[in-house]
């Protein structure tokens, strides 16, 4: 299938490994032209260059802060100055520490907030005019399972992407007549540094072996695996693509079957 993105403008958030990193693999493989960010400066170098060999595309970086003030401002003016007008923004940003529900602080809501709803709403309402003016746009945000299946450590993380949510199925319905798509990807048991990180919480929480934790976590998962970031970044890139064009207002999950609602 032809994802018609070739030399399209695209903003990828995260972008130094991980899911943020497939993703900018999938969109450059399709031939977007790329600003990937994070707060690494020398991993975004190293996926920068890596991109350019493979796929003989456009790639500018910028290191920035996702959980500081200024960062949505920063990767906007950047991404416009390098690229232009922006036709796709996939935002994405590390999760923020675990917690127990009833041990939270003050000041890590507000730093969750800003990173995983404040930061990537003013993104992308800095990006919607000109996607809206020019009648095509994308938006794509890499969220997680828990803002439909709240996992207990993860309060921070549930209650910031569960306000992104909000605004991104009220936003998409604002702007679907004019071309610009607004989606979500709840991300399962994907096979990354953070879920390594929390496994090994998980191991070192209950004084189990990493093994026996990851074992019985593939246990609850239908397909038997932890998922691949390809196979997200696969997902991604045709949500922003133009056969996608339909689908607006979407959370679609990438987790093996985990999530068993209707």
């Amino acid at each position: 299938m032809d994802l018609g993105l070739r030399g399209r403008a695209a903003v990828v958030g995260g972008a130094s490994a991980g899911l943020g990193a497939a993703v900018a693999e999938a969109l450059a493989a399709e031939g977007c032209r790329l600003l990937i960010w994070s707060r690494s400066e020398e991993r975004l170098r190293a996926v920068a260059a890596r991109l350019r060999e493979a796929h003989g595309v456009d790639v500018a970086l910028l290191s920035a802060d996702a959980a500081e003030p200024d960062a949505a401002d920063r990767v906007r003016e950047e991404a416009e100055r390098t690229l232009g007008g922006i036709d796709i923004c996939v935002l994405n940003a590390g999760g923020p520490p675990t917690v127990e529900a009833v041990a939270t602080e003050a000041e890590a809501w507000r730093r969750a907030f800003q990173l995983l709803a404040i930061t990537p709403i003013t993104l992308a309402q800095g990006l919607l005019p000109g996607m809206r003016q020019r009648g095509w746009g994308r938006i794509v945000a890499l969220m997680s399972s828990v803002v439909r299946e709240p996992i207990p450590p993860l309060v921070y993380s549930t209650a910031g992407r569960s306000a992104l949510a909000g605004w991104m199925k009220t936003a998409a319905s604002q702007v679907a007549a004019e071309g610009v798509t607004i989606n979500g990807i709840l991300t399962g048991r994907v096979a990354t540094a953070r879920v390594e990180q929390l496994d090994a919480e998980r191991a070192a929480r209950e004084g189990r072996a990493l093994d026996e934790v990851r074992l019985d976590v593939m246990a609850t998962i239908p397909a038997g695996r932890y998922g691949e970031p390809r196979e997200l970044g696969a997902v991604a890139a045709f949500l922003c693509s133009g056969p996608a064009s339909y689908v607006t207002g979407a959370l679609v999950p990438v987790d093996g079957g985990l999530l068993r609602e209707i």
